[in-house]
């Protein structure tokens, strides 16, 4: 048997293999460093990780060994790991995190918006690269010679089984003694003290909460007990002391979650030749503020997004996981929208992007979102250099939404003017210059491109507060940064001392902050900001809200932090029965304000369809099927007169800017008939 495993062509399938894995590892190093000493220092310093990611992609090459069309085997298997290397190379330019297995899952989500990253030249590269890399694969498989008779599969199998135990055993060594992990609580870190492949793996791996050791229906009762016990015990000192928390009052909330915005002022040895954010600043100086503790460095918006709505920690995740793309695909999830659902308000997301980025247009209905108002409702006119849509859009979108709804409001506005890629050209002639010692140009230009888009962002503010101040309804603001941008900064480059920390303050048109500023300013994390928000205002509802207002600070804060999460997302509920709480997805809403045909008229060869409400992601759709439509601005489409015919249903669908197949919100239909105005 042993001869038939260890045979001639075996042998030399099993050297080729080990030379692959060699340079494999060694490009995907490089691709990680962008330094062939670092990739040196590496080999050095962690010489048994380097040889473990070395094994990883040999057992996926032994693949090889069971396969009759070797050759075919052994270069898809080759290519993809090669691909990911230069992906995760590419990516660590733009973004400064690395490629994970999550990404993959967000492809479609990309797509739509791949124009921010890629000039058309490269788009066309890469389609044309894909293209090349298929026909190739697919004429391998046809042409690749097939092993011959003597091919022994059985003995085969045995080998390949073999090798996967012994990386299998390798591997619980390794972990158990503590030379690997089983997951990053930083993503960054996690690919350069064990190896691309090795992380590559651990994020398809290692995902969801693991179970608590301790979980149980009793010891979620207990908790249960317990939080309402300190909840009421700080009621009834806050009654005795006649704070202000005493009684809950309802302002507007509205939450602004700014892309990729920090303050510029706070890295060292840069020099900027005015101050990008003065309105933020004065807020910041008069009102509650700190540092936000963010998950997410470079990239990731969701992930800060989802600790802020959910107040969850996303690092008892696996590692790069981004809930949105997993658990929340099918479950619901407590979160501030949830938490309100008692009291009188509508609860509305407001983003200048497309709906499906990330998911969202179905993720926010399982938290609980009554509206959510993208792009492909607004009237975007203006976008910056880079592609995106300028925040200034949603301060009307914001005040619409205020005086549509016929409650108090819950927002939850998402910026995206701050997002990368950031240009590297000239900006001679930006309002705002940044230099420092030892940047090349092209950084220095990047710098300053960032610094005009904070100082847009921090007008949108400034004017936001402003239209605000006026409104005749109580009304709190909260502002912060979802991550850094992703420059080349590192933790010792920032005061904050942390390239994990945005800045984040809470205005409001009442005074309440202003006047308690000293008491309430803080640094909290991301998964802390609502409750501090709800707090402040009385508002004790919502199972994580009452366990961030009463355990925070406790023992076993986070231990038992980590057994709500897993019973919420993965367990049985156990605590939302003590509570008598359900959680229904959302029927959400994609336009507050109806889109309307008013009249149709015969044009030259075509017909003019006049309303109210239209956008670029407008489309007619007669009988029930999508028309050829040309958008003239919000009160005017175009279709050719051959499409529309006497007795036909008309109605106008708002589509994705993803998938034109996609239907986010339509008008009333109607039927035509041709002797009406």
């Amino acid at each position: 048997m042993w001869n038939k495993i260890w045979n001639p062509s075996n042998r030399k399938v099993f050297l080729v293999n080990i030379i692959t894995a060699l340079l494999l590892n060694l490009y995907l190093e490089y691709m990680e460093r962008q330094s062939a000493a670092e990739v040196l220092r590496f080999m050095n310093d962690r010489t048994f990780v380097f040889l473990y990611n070395m094994l990883i992609l040999f057992v996926c090459l032994s693949i090889v060994f069971i396969s009759r069309k070797k050759l075919f085997t052994w270069a898809a298997m080759a290519g993809g790991w090669f691909i990911i290397g230069s992906v995760n190379g590419y990516i660590l330019t733009t973004r400064k995190t690395p490629f994970t297995a999550v990404d993959i899952t967000l492809a479609r989500s990309t797509l739509p918006v791949l124009r921010n990253y890629l000039a058309v030249w490269q788009i066309a590269a890469a389609v044309t690269g894909i293209i090349v890399l298929v026909i190739l694969l697919v004429t391998l498989y046809l042409y690749s010679p097939v092993a011959k008779k003597s091919f022994d599969l059985r003995a085969n199998v045995v080998l390949f089984i073999l090798q996967f135990l012994v990386f299998g055993g390798i591997t619980y060594m390794a972990v158990g003694r503590g030379m690997l992990i089983s997951g990053f609580d930083n993503l960054i870190a996690g690919y350069k003290d064990y190896g691309v492949a090795y992380g590559f793996v651990v994020t398809a791996a290692d995902t969801g909460i693991d179970r608590p050791i301790d979980y149980s229906r009793a010891k979620m009762h207990r908790l249960d007990k317990k939080i309402n016990a300190a909840m009421y015990k700080k009621i009834s000192a806050s009654r005795e002391k006649k704070t202000d928390a005493d009684t809950a009052r309802t302002p507007n909330i509205i939450f602004i979650q700014l892309e990729s915005f920090f303050d510029l002022s706070t890295v060292k040895k840069l020099k900027l030749s005015a101050d990008p954010m003065p309105n933020i600043r004065r807020i910041r100086e008069e009102y509650t503020s700190g540092y936000l503790k963010v998950p997410v460095y470079g990239a990731g918006t969701i992930n800060t997004e989802f600790e802020v709505i959910s107040g969850m920690n996303t690092g008892y995740f696996g590692t790069g996981e981004y809930p949105y793309r997993s658990i929340l695909q099918n479950h619901t999830c407590d979160s501030i929208a949830y938490w309100l659902s008692n009291l009188p308000y509508e609860t509305s997301v407001i983003h200048n992007n497309n709906a499906s980025f990330y998911d969202r247009d179905h993720v926010l209905s399982n938290l609980g979102f009554d509206h959510f108002l993208t792009i492909e409702n607004m009237n975007a006119t203006s976008f910056n250099e880079a592609g995106w849509a300028r925040d200034q859009i949603l301060t009307e979108e914001i005040m619409d939404t205020l005086g549509q709804t016929g409650r108090k409001d819950l927002i939850y506005a998402i910026s995206v003017q701050g997002h990368g890629d950031y240009p590297a050209d000239d900006q001679e002639n930006a309002r705002i210059q940044a230099s420092g010692d030892g940047m090349s140009q092209s950084y220095q230009n990047q710098l300053t491109y960032y610094a005009n888009q904070t100082y847009e962002m921090d007008a949108f503010i400034g004017d936001l507060t402003n239209r605000l101040a006026e409104y005749p309804e109580e009304t709190m603001l909260i502002v912060y940064g979802d991550h850094l941008p992703g420059m080349d900064f590192s933790d010792k480059d920032l005061e904050s001392g942390s390239k994990y920390k945005t800045p984040y303050f809470i205005w409001d048109n009442f005074g309440y902050n202003k006047e308690h500023k000293e008491d309430l300013s803080e640094n909290v994390t991301a998964y802390q900001l609502a409750s501090k928000v709800m707090s402040e205002i009385g508002i004790r509802d919502g199972i994580m809200n009452r366990y961030h207002q009463t355990m925070k600070g406790r023992k076993n804060y986070k231990k038992n932090l980590k057994l709500l999460q897993y019973d919420l997302l993965y367990g049985a509920d156990f605590i939302s029965m003590e509570e008598g709480i359900t959680r229904e997805a959302t029927e959400m809403d994609f336009c507050l304000k109806p889109i309307r045909v008013t009249r149709i008229l015969p044009g030259n060869g075509s017909y003019m369809i006049y309303g109210k409400g239209f956008t670029r992601a407008s489309r007619v759709y007669v009988n029930g099927r999508a028309v050829k439509t040309r958008y003239h601005g919000n009160c005017l489409l175009r279709i050719s007169s051959g499409a529309l015919h006497e007795g036909d249903e008309l109605a106008i669908h708002q589509v994705s800017q993803t998938n034109e197949n996609i239907t986010l919100n339509t008008s009333d239909p109607m039927v035509f008939h041709q002797k009406e105005d």
